[in-house]
């Protein structure tokens, strides 16, 4: 008897199956948790129409999503839009020169995703960093920022023992990004459909934030959930940012 394609170790069943790949996300959803503005997240994931003398043309997108005719973004595209998104806030440069450097880095390390995979810390991010400073002229001061400011984003991600993304805790202060920020909501493609949970819970902020919309103090919620205070704060400040954007 043949086997299912379920047991075909490697096969493309299994490898679409993988929910982290699962076209999930739509364009503004995605730009909301990560505090991207939605045109440029939607420059990443579909590429962006620009004028020239001769007419019409068009960047090819940074972001290769599962399904491109249903334009939503798949969890490791959400990881990745997470790193390209520190770029955006250190300097603010445009889609073909950071393009650019991506290209670049796929090239020499070989891969088809290099901003998602455990090597680009190690391996890739001088080299992404050499390269997006030649592009763009940043001073060496620049190019150290920008190592910083990646790293720090790096640290948000939660990896299998294969090196791959498997929870994503975002930024809920947007623009203030630090150290110390704490991880009280992560982003599970195995846990409430990928939407944004507290960490080690499977309760959805958009829960708690509707629940404090409707007029319920913070000290109620925190009874009701069994959470600190610092926790439900920070679903409400998730799911805020989320509506405001």
């Amino acid at each position: 008897m043949k086997p299912t394609p379920q047991r075909q170790k490697g096969s493309k069943f299994l490898r679409v199956q993988d929910p982290r790949e699962l076209p999930t996300y739509r364009i503004a959803e995605a730009a909301h948790y990560l505090s991207v503005p939605e045109s440029t997240l939607r420059s990443w994931s579909v590429g962006q129409t620009y004028q020239t003398r001769s007419g019409l043309k068009q960047f090819k997108p940074i972001l290769s999503v599962p399904v491109p005719s249903l334009r939503l973004l798949s969890f490791l595209n959400l990881v990745e839009a997470h790193i390209l998104n520190a770029i955006r806030r250190e300097h603010k440069v445009s889609l073909q020169k950071v393009r650019g450097a991506v290209f670049y880095l796929k090239q020499h390390l070989n891969s088809r995703s290099p901003l998602i995979e455990s090597d680009f810390e190690t391996n890739g991010l001088d080299l992404f960093v050499n390269q997006y400073g030649k592009l763009i002229n940043v001073s060496r001061d620049g190019q150290l920022a920008m190592r910083e400011i990646l790293r720090l984003h790096l640290r948000r991600i939660e990896r299998d023992r294969r090196g791959l993304p498997i929870k994503l805790f975002p930024f809920t202060s947007a623009g203030k990004e630090t150290p110390s920020e704490a991880k009280a909501v992560v982003i599970d493609p195995l846990v409430s459909f990928g939407r944004p949970v507290l960490a080690g819970t499977g309760i959805p902020t958009v829960v708690i934030a509707e629940r404090w919309k409707a007029g319920e103090a913070i000290e109620e919620l925190v009874r009701d959930f069994g959470r600190s205070r610092e926790e439900i704060l920070e679903a409400i400040r998730c799911e805020l940012s989320v509506r405001a954007a």
